[in-house]
């Protein structure tokens, strides 16, 4: 049993359709596996290049066994794959390679050489060779449809609440903390900087709550995306203040930010005993919002 798909932060759509997947595969008594590309299609067929990813593939190869998937097919997305005819795509990659019994994708899914295959075309080779196609409807919350592109948006604006309410779940960034100025440890809020690879979406510069996930254990934070106009920054970075962690060694550990809520845009204010007062009133509604306990 089948569920093709980038799965692009596996957004509620994608659960719908893993959901659909999970039932056939039951009924069937098959194992459902999760078909997904590396690196994201767009990459390697649009001069625009590829979009900023909701998730790392490791994230998002967890997330789809979370969602039910039993395995999980990685198929390396590259030219030769992209010169594919849908039919050679079907007989090599789907029938010889991975068995296709059933098949369960998302009613757009479009797939060969320049996007020439459809779901009928699917559904067309299904029946000549012996395999199930269920196409499943676009799916979304009143005229707003759950979609990749409009989470990136989401993002981009600072709408964290936004995004969650498509995902499913809190947007998360991965990554490892890296030295950064300590000023924020001179201001009495030491930081995890964030350092990540690939191309992920970066929500809006600005304050967030949300949790630093560390070996599995969730701590309240205080969360700062931003170039620091304070001190005449330049680069772009994402730290997180752990509430009332002020010893936490952090160092060389992976981590993962989960973003909650936007408190606030970025703002330099008039001198730095200005921002430490609200960078303390950042923190309490933080805290707040997370329900963690007064220090």
């Amino acid at each position: 049993m089948l569920c093709i798909g980038v799965f692009d932060g596996v957004h509620r759509g994608h659960r719908a359709l893993l959901q659909e997947g999970r039932r056939q595969a039951q009924a069937l008594g098959l194992p459902l596996t999760a078909v997904t590309f590396d690196p994201h299609p767009m990459s390697v067929v649009s001069s625009e290049g590829v979009p900023s990813a909701l998730a790392t593939l490791e994230h998002r190869v967890a997330l789809l066994h979370e969602v039910g998937a039993d395995h999980v097919a990685i198929l390396a997305f590259d030219g030769q794959m992209a010169a594919q005819s849908p039919e050679d795509f079907i007989a090599r990659e789907l029938v010889d390679r991975l068995g296709a019994r059933a098949v369960v994708v998302g009613a757009d899914f479009r797939f060969g050489r320049g996007a020439s295959g459809s779901l009928e075309t699917l559904q067309a080779a299904g029946d000549r060779l012996g395999f199930s196609v269920t196409g499943v409807p676009l799916m979304g919350d009143g005229h707003d449809r759950w979609s990749s592109t409009a989470i990136r948006l989401n993002l981009e604006a600072g709408d964290v609440a936004g995004a969650a309410m498509a995902l499913g779940r809190d947007y998360a960034l991965d990554g490892n903390v890296v030295h950064g100025d300590h000023r924020g440890r001179e201001l009495g809020y030491p930081t995890a900087n964030l350092a990540w690879s690939d191309r992920p979406v970066i929500p809006a510069d600005g304050v967030y709550a949300g949790w630093l996930v560390d070996a599995g254990e969730r701590l309240p934070a205080a969360i700062s995306v931003g170039t620091n106009p304070q001190f005449a920054g330049r680069d772009r970075r994402v730290e997180a203040y752990v509430i009332d962690r002020r010893d936490l060694d952090l160092y060389g550990h992976e981590v993962r930010l989960e973003f909650v809520e936007r408190l606030r845009g970025q703002e330099r204010f008039v001198d730095v005993e200005a921002l430490v007062e609200q960078m303390g009133r950042d923190v309490a509604q933080a805290r707040r919002i997370l329900g963690s306990p007064d220090s």
